[in-house]
């Protein structure tokens, strides 16, 4: 079921985890299977009412430890033996809820950032946990993978989301083009992170973050909305991550020389600090 799951929701994440050692590979599942859950509550075509119920459902069972659901009973076993804070778990739900509304908007780039942390960032620190990153200031590169990957997945899901009458950001190009220029920064920022990742699990992420960071490129690529339109949902080609894989290579060598941190993007992550607290969720 964990494979299965991972292999039909998720192609970019399950081509890299070819290269996640085993015993990582099942936590990292357990991980996905547990926000792939909250995720269908809340696009169930179901209405509104029947979704804050089920959605209200799984979190008082997942708080009450109801392990006769296997999707809760194999994620506490994941928060239990990777030390992961309850807070960062209820971020994820917190910004989960955020989508159980009539009509969804965002009006600022501060209120994006921080959206984009709790649905997505809180999963880069689980996943650095599961990874056994131990650099605290690390933490802060995972932060920017997941809310890097968020903007992508923001910006490939325009239509979809606003048939769902969520609104992010504008349904021009323009706002996609943006969004996919702002994800740029938070890539980049979390590069140098990933040298704190053991080596066994390192090269699984370096080539996760060049194949999603693709997807930007093959939406740029369309070059106007309605070109936008008539692809569809985005993905990259097998040729793609294959190139990509093979680029990883140097990546995961050029990681071998950095000494220190050379992170850079403080002032985002000063809008999340006005929100939470760090320490408390490492």
């Amino acid at each position: 079921m964990k494979t299965n799951l991972l292999k039909s929701h998720a192609k970019s994440f399950y081509w890299a985890s070819f290269f996640l050692p085993s015993d990582i590979f099942n936590k990292c599942s357990s991980l996905y299977n547990f926000c792939r859950t909250l995720d269908d509550i809340v696009d169930d075509n179901n209405n509104l009412g029947v979704k804050k119920e089920v959605f209200s459902k799984f979190k008082k069972d997942f708080e009450n430890k109801n392990f006769k659901n296997q999707i809760i009973k194999d994620m506490w076993s994941v928060i239990d033996s990777e030390n992961i804070s309850k807070k960062v778990v209820i971020d994820l739900f917190n910004g989960i809820e955020t989508d159980l509304k009539e009509k969804v908007v965002i009006n600022s780039k501060r209120d994006l950032i921080v959206y984009s942390y709790r649905v997505a960032g809180t999963v880069g620190l689980m996943m650095s946990k599961i990874l056994k990153v131990k650099n605290k200031e690390a933490f802060k590169g995972a932060i920017d993978l997941g809310i890097a990957m968020q903007f992508t997945n923001i910006a490939r899901d325009v239509c979809e989301d606003k048939v769902r009458n969520r609104h992010y950001i504008g349904h021009d190009f323009s706002s996609i083009k943006e969004i996919v220029n702002d994800s740029q920064i938070f890539y980049e920022n979390s590069f140098s992170s990933i040298s704190n990742i053991p080596f066994r699990s390192r090269f699984s992420v370096i080539v996760a973050r060049r194949v999603y960071r693709k997807i930007g490129d093959y939406i740029l690529k369309q070059k106007n909305i309605d070109n936008y339109n008539k692809a569809g949902k985005i993905y990259v080609p097998i040729f793609e991550k294959i190139i990509q894989t093979f680029l990883s290579i140097f990546d995961f060598i050029k990681l071998l020389f950095i000494k220190n941190l050379n992170y850079d993007n403080q002032a985002n992550h000063n809008i999340l600090d006005q929100e939470i607290n760090l320490n408390e969720r490492i």
